[in-house]
C-alpha cells in the first residue's frame, strides 16, 4: 500500500514543486510578503491589544497619531493586488527567461487596463452621488478584489511576452546602443503585443453585463473561491495534504500553498474589515491556520517535543527532543521531521496527521461559539512564538489560553505514540549496550599472535 501511495505521491509532487507556473505564483505571494508584515506591525501599534494603548499614545503624539501608522498598513494591505501583478509578474519572467523588471511592468500595466478605471463619485460622507463620476484608481480593485485578476496578467501577459521575445519579435538596435536602451527596444513589440491583447479584451467585456474583465473575475471566479476558501472541509483538506505528504519526505505546505492561496485574499479582505471597524468576515485567514492548528511547526510537534523531554527514557529521543524544544517554540521541526524521524515512520504519522485536523475544527467551532475571537488578519511572522501568536493575531488574551490548551491536548493524543515508539528505540539501546558488553568481555589479549600482523 505504501509503494503505491509513493509511486504515485512522488511524481505528483514533483510536477507540482517544478511547475514554472506554480513556482511563479509561490514566489510572486512570498515577494510582496515581506511588505504585509511590515504593514501588519504597524497597524499592530496602531491598534495594541492592551485597554487604555491608544489614549495613552495620543498623550504623547496627538489625537491624530493612529492615523500616521494605518497609512503605512493601507499602502501595502490596500494594494495587495497591484502588489501581486508585479511580483508575480517578476516570477514568472525570471521563470521563463524573460526580462524581470520588464515582466512585472508588463503585468502591472496590463492590470491597469482590464481593470475599472471610472467610479461612481461619492461626497464627503461616502454617499453615492448620481450621474457623477470619478476617474482613477481604486483601493476596490487594486486591493484583495484584484489578487486573482493580478494573478491572470501576470501569468498570461508575461507567457505572452517572454513567448514573443523569444521568437525574435524584436527592435534590434546597432552595436554601440548602450544595454539599456537595447534591452528597452528589445522589448517595446513584445510589450505591445501583451497591452494590445488587454486592449482588445477590455473592448470585449465592455459589451457584457459585467462591463469589465475584473467585475468578471471577482464574480465568476474569485467570489465563489472565497467562500469555498471559508468553509471547514477544504482547510481539513488542505491540512491533511500538508501533513501526509511529509510522511514521505516531501514538504507538504511548499506543495499544497503553490495550489492553495485563497487564503492571501481572505487574509488581505480580513484585515481591511478591521481596518475599517466592520464586522470580520473570514474565520479561516493564514494567522488562524498558522496559529490554531500547528504548534512548533506541521503536524503540531511542539506537543511531541515536550513528551519527548520529559517522558521519554530512550537516550536517542531524549537527546533530539533536547536539540528540538527551543526551535519548535519558534515552529521550526525539521530536526522531528527527519530526526526522529516522522518520515516513513507509521507509529508517529498517525498524530502528526490527526492533531493539526483535531486543532483546526475545535478551533473552527470555538470561534463560531465566540470561545475565541477571529483572527484581525494582521500578518505575523510564522516565527511566532505559542501565546505571544494567539493573542496578537486576534487582539485577545484568550486566544492565548486556547492555544494552551490545544497544545495540552496535543500532548495526550501524542502520548502513547511516542512511549511506543520510546520503547522500541530504548530496546534497541539495551540490545546495543548489551552486544557491546559481550563483545568487550570475549575480547582477551592472549589470544593476539603478532604473526597475525
Amino acid at each position: 500500500m505504501m509503494n503505491k501511495l509513493e509511486k504515485f505521491l512522488m511524481p505528483l509532487a514533483d510536477v507540482l514543486t517544478k511547475n514554472r507556473v506554480l513556482i511563479a505564483i509561490r514566489d510572486g505571494f512570498l515577494i510582496t510578503t515581506p511588505l504585509l508584515i511590515v504593514g501588519s506591525i504597524f497597524l499592530l501599534i496602531a491598534n495594541f491589544p492592551i485597554p487604555g494603548w491608544e489614549s495613552a499614545i495620543a498623550n504623547v503624539l496627538g489625537p491624530d497619531w493612529t492615523e500616521w501608522f494605518t497609512a503605512v498598513s493601507r499602502a501595502s494591505f490596500n494594494c495587495t493586488g497591484l502588489l501581486t501583478a508585479l511580483g508575480t509578474g517578476y516570477a514568472m519572467a525570471r521563470e521563463f527567461g524573460g526580462d524581470k523588471i520588464q515582466g512585472a511592468a508588463v503585468a502591472a500595466v496590463a492590470f491597469f487596463i482590464l481593470m475599472p478605471t471610472s467610479h461612481i463619485a461619492t461626497d464627503a460622507e461616502g454617499a453615492l452621488v448620481e450621474g457623477a463620476t470619478v476617474s482613477g484608481l481604486s483601493f476596490d480593485y487594486i486591493g484583495p478584489n484584484g489578487i486573482f485578476m493580478a494573478l491572470i496578467c501576470a501569468i498570461l501577459g508575461v507567457w505572452l511576452f517572454c513567448y514573443a521575445y523569444k521568437k525574435g519579435w524584436t527592435i534590434k538596435m546597432p552595436q554601440g546602443v548602450p544595454p539599456a536602451v537595447m534591452d528597452s527596444f528589445a522589448a517595446l513589440v513584445p510589450s505591445a503585443i501583451v497591452m494590445a491583447c488587454a486592449f482588445l479584451i477590455r473592448i470585449v467585456f465592455s459589451f457584457t453585463e459585467f462591463g469589465t474583465m475584473q467585475d468578471f473575475i471577482v464574480a465568476i471566479l474569485q467570489t465563489p473561491l472565497e467562500g469555498l476558501g471559508d468553509t471547514l472541509g477544504a482547510n481539513l483538506l488542505y491540512t491533511f495534504m500538508c501533513s501526509f505528504l511529509w510522511f514521505f519526505g516531501i514538504n507538504g505546505p511548499a506543495v499544497a500553498n503553490s495550489v492553495y492561496f485563497i487564503g492571501n485574499v481572505l487574509t488581505a479582505k480580513q484585515l481591511m474589515a478591521f481596518e475599517a471597524g466592520q464586522a470580520l468576515p473570514y474565520i479561516f485567514t493564514n494567522p488562524f491556520s498558522n496559529f490554531f492548528t500547528n504548534f512548533g511547526g506541521g503536524g503540531s510537534t511542539l506537543s511531541l517535543v515536550i513528551l519527548m523531554v520529559t517522558v521519554c527514557k530512550s537516550k536517542r529521543i531524549k537527546q533530539l527532543g533536547r536539540l528540538s524544544i527551543v526551535p519548535g517554540f519558534f515552529g521550526i521541526n525539521e530536526p522531528i521531521i527527519f530526526g526522529l524521524p516522522i518520515v516513513l515512520n507509521p507509529i508517529i504519522i498517525i498524530p502528526f496527521i490527526f492533531v493539526p485536523m483535531i486543532n483546526l475544527t475545535l478551533s473552527y467551532w470555538a470561534t463560531l461559539a465566540d470561545i475565541i475571537p477571529r483572527t484581525t488578519g494582521v500578518s505575523l511572522p510564522w516565527t511566532t512564538p505559542i501565546g505571544f501568536s494567539g493573542w496578537l493575531s486576534t487582539g485577545s488574551w484568550k486566544a492565548a489560553v486556547w492555544q494552551i490548551f490545544l497544545l495540552v491536548l496535543g500532548i495526550l493524543i501524542y502520548y502513547p505514540f511516542i512511549k511506543t515508539l520510546d520503547k522500541k528505540y530504548l530496546e534497541d539501546e539495551q540490545k546495543a549496550e548489551a552486544n557491546a558488553e559481550e563483545a568487550e568481555e570475549d575480547f582477551d589479549f592472549a589470544d593476539l599472535d603478532l604473526s597475525d600482523l
